[in-house]
């Protein structure tokens, strides 16, 4: 509503009344939080801070992984945050929700332990990488690192899976100056196995036309299906994973790194470079020709780089062979996932391990490290599958 004009007279009364009720009122104008109590100048972050708040994010994902591990290490009588008071800490609210976020987690664990599939131990650290602040509020964006060691490994099965995850973190300063840990928001793919954001979806890319390029089938994620041995010898299997996991968490100087941008990261271009380790050769051509393929420091086409392009690529050019079921994975061999069942495809994994009828894959976005493809079907079960045999 438009504010209606007022007579000279009647606006100094109004004004005049104004101030009275607020000489009156003491500290009505001011924020209410501040009543009765010594106020502090926006505070400042100095290096030790800046320190605490490391510590801090560490204990919080510290207490994440935790709840997976069976044993002692998931034991404790109380989180690791709780050890936080004073000049930083948790928030009240943040802390009830972690607690549900921790429950979630264990019966995560519930799940992977009757899928066969459990941690003995694990250890978390967090790098901080920057921090701004304005006014009361502080961001900080740190990565975490976190390494699972899998329970009573034997023969040739992989000890740990790893992965790293970006994360940015919202402080806000009391009255008093002391800095609450308020908000955690996921900055990569949300794939870690302590995770529990959904995962970003890839924007639907131009629609298959249905004549030279057939839809891969979904792969089932029943256990122990029959066996698929592989029986080429055109690539170098091993070469692929061996290169995977060189830079699952170095980047390769001589491609692009596509992470963080835009939801599916560098997921296809990481695959893409594993696949030519082992012997994939380039199709040149146009870059948004599906049909072609090809990646180097300077221009990458689609193919490489997009996960429905890839899979269009793979299909078209006879390179792969759809397997039925996730568990009949090679070494080698790559799976896809849809996350929100739309028809498009949303993240690339290879195979670099598999061991007792389990494939372990290795990804970027974020990076990850030797996760078992049952821990993936345990963490997304409605998502669909496609497995893909090179």
């Amino acid at each position: 509503m438009k504010s209606r004009k007022l007579s000279r007279t009647r606006r100094r009364a109004t004004i005049l009344t104004a101030a009275a009720a607020s000489v009156v009122a003491g500290v009505a104008l001011l924020p209410n939080w501040s009543a009765g109590a010594a106020v502090v100048d926006d505070p400042t972050v100095d290096a030790k801070t800046k320190a605490t708040f490391q510590k801090l994010a560490d204990a919080f994902f510290t207490d994440r992984t935790d709840a997976l591990v069976a044993g002692a290490q998931s034991t404790r009588d109380k989180p690791l945050t709780s050890g936080f008071s004073g000049h930083v800490k948790l928030s009240s609210g943040l802390s009830r929700t972690e607690d549900s976020a921790r429950d979630t987690l264990e019966g995560r664990k519930d799940k992977l332990a009757s899928l066969g599939e459990e941690y003995s131990k694990a250890n978390t650290a967090v790098t901080l990488n920057a921090t701004r602040v304005e006014g009361r509020r502080a961001t900080v964006a740190v990565t975490e690192t976190t390494t699972l060691t899998y329970a009573q490994a034997r023969g040739n099965e992989p000890r740990t899976t790893g992965f790293q995850a970006g994360h940015e973190l919202t402080f806000k300063a009391d009255r008093h100056g002391n800095w609450q840990l308020t908000n955690v928001k996921d900055t990569d793919s949300g794939l870690a196995v302590n995770t529990l954001s959904k995962p970003a979806v890839k924007a639907p890319t131009t629609a298959d036309d249905g004549n030279t390029t057939p839809d891969a089938p979904r792969a089932a994620t029943t256990r122990n299906p029959v066996k698929v041995p592989k029986t080429g010898t055109a690539y170098d299997y091993k070469a692929m994973a061996a290169y995977a996991e060189k830079y699952w968490n170095v980047y390769n100087k001589d491609y692009p790194d596509f992470n963080g941008h835009g939801a599916g990261g560098d997921c296809t271009n990481f695959v893409s470079q594993s696949l030519k380790a082992g012997g994939w050769k380039h199709v040149p051509g146009y870059v948004y020709d599906y049909t072609k393929w090809f990646g180097t420091a300077d221009i990458q086409s689609d193919s490489f780089v997009g996960v429905n392009e890839w899979s269009w690529f793979a299909q078209n050019s006879k390179r792969t062979t759809p397997l039925a079921n996730v568990y009949q994975l090679e070494v080698g061999d790559v799976l896809q996932m849809d996350f929100d069942r739309d028809g498009s495809k949303d993240h690339t994994m290879i195979v670099t391990a598999k061991s007792n009828g389990v494939p372990y894959v290795t990804y970027h976005s974020n990076n990850t490290f030797r996760r078992s493809v049952a821990s993936l079907v345990a963490s997304y079960p409605t998502a669909y599958y496609y497995a893909y045999r090179t």
